[in-house]
Formats: C-alpha cells, sequence, structure tokens
C-alpha cells in the first residue's frame, strides 16, 4: 500500500504539489464569491430567495457609478498600453546591458505601500504642492491650478499606479519574440514599421490580454485612489461596495450590487479585448 502511494506521489508530484495552491484559491476566493452571490438573492430575515436587493439598486446612481468605475478601467488599461509598450519594447529590444536597472526602477513602486503612494500625489498635486510651484517659478501660470479633488487627478495617479502591471506582461511577451521571425521579414523586403506591426504587435498578444487583464479588473474596483485624489465628488464601484458594506451595514445590498458590478465588468473587460483583437487583426 505504501508503494503504491509513492509511486503515486512521484508520477503525479505536480498536482500534490499544487494542492496548497488550489485550496486557498477554493477558501479565500471562490468561496467568498459564492456566499456573495448567495447573500445577493436571500432574504436574511425570512431565509427565502428574492430579488428585492436587485430591484433597490436597478437606479440611474448606481449605474453612474459603474459608468464611471468603467469609463476608469478602459481610460487607464489604454494609456497602460499605450505609454507600456514603447517602455517595454524599449527595455526589452533595444537595451542591452542595463535590462535589470531598468526593470528593478520599474518595480520599485510596489515596494511601497498604495497609500503612501497615494498620499505622496496629494503633496505633487496640491495647490501648494511641487507642480504649481514649479509651474509658478517658470512663470507658465500665474495661480495655483485646482487639480486635486478633480477626475484629472483620479486618472493621473490610476495610470501611475498600474503602469507597470501593463510593462512587465509586455516585456515579457516581447522577450520571448523569436529574432529569426525579425530577419525573416525584413529579408522578405519589410520596412521595420511593417515588421513592427504586422510581426512583433501580433506577436505579443498574450502580453497585451494579460496585461489588460491585470490593469482592468483590479482598477475597476479601484476605491483607495478614487477617495484620496477625487474627494467626496464622485462615487465608484469600490466606494459604494465599501459605504455598503462598513458603513450602512446593509449586506445583501453590498452584495447585490457586487454582483451587478461583476457582471458589467465581464462585459467591459471582454468588449475591450475583442476590440483590441479586431485593431491588432486589421493593422
Amino acid at each position: 500500500m505504501l508503494k503504491k502511494f509513492r509511486a503515486t506521489f512521484s508520477s503525479d508530484f505536480s498536482f500534490f504539489m499544487a494542492i496548497p495552491a488550489l485550496l486557498w484559491q477554493i477558501i479565500f476566493c471562490f468561496l467568498p464569491l459564492l456566499l456573495i452571490a448567495a447573500l445577493s438573492f436571500i432574504d436574511i430575515s425570512q431565509l427565502t430567495f428574492t430579488l428585492k436587493h436587485f430591484s433597490s439598486i436597478i437606479n440611474h446612481p448606481h449605474f453612474k457609478m459603474i459608468f464611471w468605475s468603467l469609463s476608469l478601467s478602459f481610460f487607464t488599461t489604454l494609456a497602460c498600453l499605450l505609454f507600456g509598450y514603447p517602455l517595454a519594447y524599449y527595455i526589452a529590444r533595444r537595451i542591452e546591458n542595463y535590462k535589470n536597472l531598468f526593470l528593478f526602477f520599474l518595480v520599485i513602486p510596489f515596494w511601497t505601500n498604495l497609500l503612501i503612494l497615494v498620499y505622496s500625489w496629494i503633496f505633487i498635486l496640491e495647490r501648494s504642492g511641487i507642480f504649481n510651484t514649479f509651474l509658478q517659478t517658470l512663470g507658465l501660470i500665474q495661480e495655483p491650478l485646482v487639480i486635486l479633488n478633480s477626475m484629472n487627478a483620479v486618472y493621473l495617479v490610476t495610470f501611475y499606479c498600474y503602469l507597470p502591471f501593463m510593462v512587465l506582461p509586455l516585456y515579457n511577451a516581447l522577450e520571448k519574440i523569436d529574432p529569426a521571425l525579425l530577419e525573416a521579414s525584413a529579408d522578405l523586403g519589410a520596412t521595420p514599421t511593417q515588421t513592427f506591426f504586422k510581426v512583433i504587435v501580433p506577436g505579443t498578444w498574450s502580453g497585451i490580454r494579460t496585461g489588460c487583464f491585470l490593469v482592468f479588473v483590479p482598477v475597476f474596483g479601484e476605491f483607495t485612489i478614487p477617495l484620496l485624489m477625487g474627494g467626496d465628488k464622485y462615487m465608484f464601484v469600490g466606494n459604494c461596495i465599501s459605504h455598503y458594506v462598513f458603513t450602512a451595514l446593509n449586506l445583501p445590498r453590498g452584495a447585490a450590487f457586487t454582483i451587478l458590478s461583476c457582471c458589467a465588468l465581464t462585459v467591459g473587460i471582454l468588449f475591450l479585448i475583442g476590440l483590441l483583437k479586431l485593431i491588432i487583426k486589421n493593422l
């Protein structure tokens, strides 16, 4: 019996090693999602099936929050892709001796707590902050610009915080491109621009898709950056769910809004991935 177990363990070693990670994901990811889904359809007082929690959130204010969160996700993802792709390309294809140094500088923000990063931007963007002081010193403005507590500040800081999540998958995909493909493209008469759009960009589709997921999904549920940068002017999905759960103590309504938001998130990310795939296909 023991020898049979050892043989099974040896043949399926990778499976047994993955069991702790699988259990962790089931307990702390899938099980909470199932509990949230169940809570959104149950009347706690009577323990019966109900849709009243959903009917209470099907209104304009909640749809507006979902719209603002989707807009923030789309903007941040596209901005990170447009700015992150050249950066990842430069590190992967143009630098020979200092790749690790550039990657080190790229991941340094991960070593700092998100709250500290956001608070540092408050000192930069406030009326008497570094940015306004610099512009006034150059004589470009006479009065300080009002940047904090605005949607522009939310977009800017969100883009800054999530840019590395886009660059790293792109860099990994660009590193895997076979140089022989580029040489073959040049031998067939393609210009560098044609090689870039016809060979390199389609060849890094896996990195583009991964980067979009890593940026779009967490940005949709972001509440720290909108709260600190936007003040009380704008309400996003993350802020609303936090309000229902921790302030209003209305867990069923918060669960229902979470399910509704997840549906909107799924549609949004599928639309973005489909749009990018269509664009790359027609380059």
